[in-house]
């Protein structure tokens, strides 16, 4: 219907632009109570095409629009209220319907936001935030449809054209790109390049999509000096990474390998309260992290507890009580209790598969 409206208001090589019909329409729509029709006709009494400009209407039909959730209503609607235009001039309610229409998308409305921030109209000056939204119509251009391109041939299959695109696109400054370029390096799925410099390639995009705030690709960044992959193994910039991703942008991996790395000393002070602070940070931050660090906080106080009674026996209470517990101190431990643990349930499910089996036979007689 939008189309078959704006046909008329507009014009097209195909049908002659018309300010009656488009109005006729318009009103017919608006009656029914359709929001594109109250929109439409609120831009005819904004401008005076085909009636007599009348600011009251206009704001009237964009207030119905917008009630209905209709994004042009609310951009309208925000650009009245910026320019005075039959109430009083009004940036910070700009700024609310400005922000309502960016939410759908609405290129017009985000530029708008991005150029209150810039001059600090209606709100508190931020180049930061003005830098974004700036970003953000950028990459909604034209050339926005490679990436597209990009995704449709990786999912055929045809990786080494998809990944000319992502790097193409990622040259450019597309977050996205560079994350997905980054990702078909560090799964080697790609031909053009060596084995050996695919780490070292995917690690340059990481950087280049953390740098624009990406908290998946700055953990990412902090794995790749955590492992050594493409670099060298650097536990303390690896924890500046989980740093900054968990304090500001409040990732719940970071928060978890931060006390992993607090628990074990690596990279840091080695502080177990620490570790207990961060595991339950990450728990409260995501609710997919619960499992994990309830395993981490029994594995932290199973090592609490044997550290408190190293310090209160007596040497020889030492070594014939504490020692046989070596391998809680050692740093490999959590692999010998996750064996533990396997064969204990090994255990359990033979025994209770017997008492299954004991049972059919009694059922059978």
């Amino acid at each position: 219907m939008r189309v078959c409206l704006q046909m008329y208001s507009e014009g097209n090589p195909a049908v002659k632009q018309d300010n009656a019909t488009a109005l006729r329409y318009f009103t017919m729509a608006a009656e029914k109570g359709n929001p594109i029709g109250q929109a439409g006709l609120g831009m005819m009494y904004l401008h005076g095409k085909g009636v007599e400009k009348d600011y009251a209407k206009a704001f009237k039909y964009f207030s119905q629009a917008t009630e209905q959730g209709w994004v042009d209503g609310q951009l309208q609607l925000g650009i009245m209220y910026y320019n005075g235009l039959g109430v009083r001039r009004d940036y910070k309610m700009a700024v609310k319907y400005f922000n309502l229409a960016s939410q759908s998308g609405h290129v017009l409305a985000i530029f708008n936001l991005a150029q209150m921030h810039a001059t600090g109209t209606g709100v508190l000056r931020s180049c930061n935030t003005a830098v974004e939204l700036f970003k953000n119509v950028a990459e909604r251009g034209r050339w926005s449809s490679e990436l597209m391109r990009a995704f449709h041939l990786y999912s055929k299959g045809a990786t080494d054209a998809a990944l000319v695109l992502y790097a193409l696109l990622a040259e450019l400054g597309y977050e996205v790109a560079q994350s997905n370029a980054a990702y078909i390096f560090e799964q080697k799925q790609t031909s053009l390049f060596n084995e050996s410099e695919m780490f070292t390639r995917a690690l340059v995009n990481w950087n280049r999509a953390a740098a624009q705030g990406y908290h998946v690709a700055r953990v990412k960044v902090g794995d790749y000096y955590y492992y050594g992959h493409g670099t060298r193994i650097d536990f303390e910039t690896a924890a500046s990474h989980y740093r900054l991703a968990s304090d500001q942008l409040h990732n719940a991996q970071a928060m978890f390998n931060l006390g992993y790395m607090h628990e074990q000393g690596l990279g840091m002070k080695r502080d177990i309260h620490l570790a207990k602070r961060y595991y339950d940070l990450a728990s409260e931050t995501s609710p997919d992290a619960s499992v994990p660090v309830a395993l981490a906080l029994g594995k932290l106080a199973l090592y609490y507890s044997v550290e408190l009674v190293k310090r209160g026996v007596s040497e020889l209470q030492l070594h014939y009580f504490a020692k046989p517990l070596f391998f809680l101190s050692s740093p490999n431990w959590d692999i010998y209790a996750m064996a533990i643990l396997c064969i204990l349930l090994a255990v359990v499910y033979q025994l209770r598969q017997a008492a299954q089996r004991r049972r059919r036979r009694r059922d059978s007689n």
